[in-house]
């Protein structure tokens, strides 16, 4: 590679196709941690990657949980400017929005225990058909990696097994119990442009793979002002990736890469919903606002949470 670009670095299709793979390898970094946590989450014995700071035993209490007002109308979303995207977040395009609201914070582990503990597994009217037919099915009762030991929850975390930190942002639940809880709560997940026109005005800083946490943490919840003064739900980078309610579809105009590599995406759009923000195991300079990622919505091994939306 070193001579490759030694010698053909100005050629645009080398230059191109290095960027992208250097992109496409920080996508493997991340997949690196989830998959070592299914395999070790999943060892009875459960076993670290890693000792964590103690520090983590002290978490704050997590904020009330507050709805932050966002103006609808004809806006745009998708990639503009400079600077590398994948060919999934364009071309840039309208889209009609209502008025709406976002959640300020993600949905804390003390929140969903509140719905298990309410019978949440076990009534079919909050799920979806087909989120229902799965937890059944699979015998699923509460996110993964939660497990009780004489009464008490656990979770497991790539430093080990700890006490649910009920202020810490649920991580682990598929899309159909992202949808349940949020029918539950009275509300219901953000569509892909509600959520990317929040995430437009904070910055995509949060907690990442270099913070070397590997799990989630409270977030900041306190509300973002910009510039020219309007709120902005807080903590949407980093932590966990977050549900929307939106299908994994090509925008209009979309174009795939050209030759082997117009696979690389485009082949992915069906049956998929897509998920925003990163989370503690994304490197910080892979994320922005417009970044798609996409999992079926019975995926529940990415870490994964909920932000809740209302009209």
């Amino acid at each position: 590679m070193l001579r490759l670009l030694g010698e053909r670095a100005d050629e645009d299709a080398i230059a191109f196709r290095t960027e992208l793979g250097l992109h496409h390898e920080q996508q493997h970094q991340e997949l690196f941690f989830t998959d070592m946590k299914y395999n070790l989450g999943n060892n009875p014995l459960h076993p670290l990657y890693v000792e964590g700071p103690a520090s983590l035993e002290e978490v704050p209490e997590a904020a009330p949980l507050d709805f932050v007002r966002c103006d609808g109308g004809v806006r745009e979303i998708g990639f503009c400017g400079e600077g590398f995207h994948f060919d999934n977040e364009g071309p840039r395009h309208e889209v009609l929005v209502r008025d709406y609201a976002l959640a300020n914070r993600p949905v804390t582990n003390g929140e969903f225990l509140d719905f298990l503990e309410d019978g949440g597994y076990t009534r079919s009217e909050l799920w979806l058909s087909d989120g229902w037919a799965t937890i059944n099915e699979a015998g699923i009762g509460a996110p993964l990696y939660w497990y009780r030991d004489d009464g008490e929850w656990f979770e497991y975390h790539l430093d080990g097994a700890r006490p649910l930190q009920r202020s810490a942002p649920v991580c682990h639940v598929s899309g159909y119990e992202a949808a349940a809880y949020a029918r539950w709560a009275g509300a219901r997940l953000p569509s892909e442009p509600e959520w990317e026109l929040a995430a437009t005005m904070p910055p995509a800083d949060g907690n990442f793979v270099e913070s070397g946490l590997f799990r989630p943490r409270a977030a900041n919840v306190e509300p973002v002002r910009s510039a020219s003064g309007p709120r902005a739900p807080a903590g949407m980078f980093g932590d966990v990736w977050e549900w929307t309610s939106s299908s994994y579809a090509p925008y209009p105009g979309f174009s795939e890469f050209e030759g082997s590599l117009g696979e690389y995406n485009g082949k992915f759009m069906a049956n998929q919903l897509v998920l925003r923000g990163g989370s503690c195991v994304t490197p910080a300079s892979h994320i922005r606002a417009t970044y798609r990622n996409f999992f079926y919505p019975k995926d529940r091994w990415q870490f994964t949470g909920i932000r809740l939306a209302r009209d």
